[in-house]
């Protein structure tokens, strides 16, 4: 799977799950800040994330982690690893 077709699948869901306008996803913005994460919607991103690309994220992963960009090449990563 390319990048672009990562970002797209997260995007996606990420509309759906966390409710958000599509046109606040921007690489450069806040993760958190943007979709109003809590301790509660991380579990539930990582639940997604596990479904929708058969990978686990542990809470170290999201060390570092703080734009829209970060998170997708943590996924990249994961699924790079992975294969």
């Amino acid at each position: 799977m390319n990048k672009a077709a990562i970002i797209e699948k997260i995007n996606g869901f990420l509309i759906e799950e966390f409710e958000v306008d599509g046109d606040d996803i921007q690489p450069d913005a806040i993760l958190k800040d943007t979709l109003q994460l809590d301790s509660l919607d991380y579990v539930d991103l990582v639940v997604s994330i596990e479904s929708n690309f058969g990978v686990k994220l542990v809470e170290v992963d999201f060390v570092g982690i703080s734009t829209f960009q970060t998170f997708y090449d943590l996924i990249e990563n994961k699924l790079k690893v992975k294969a």
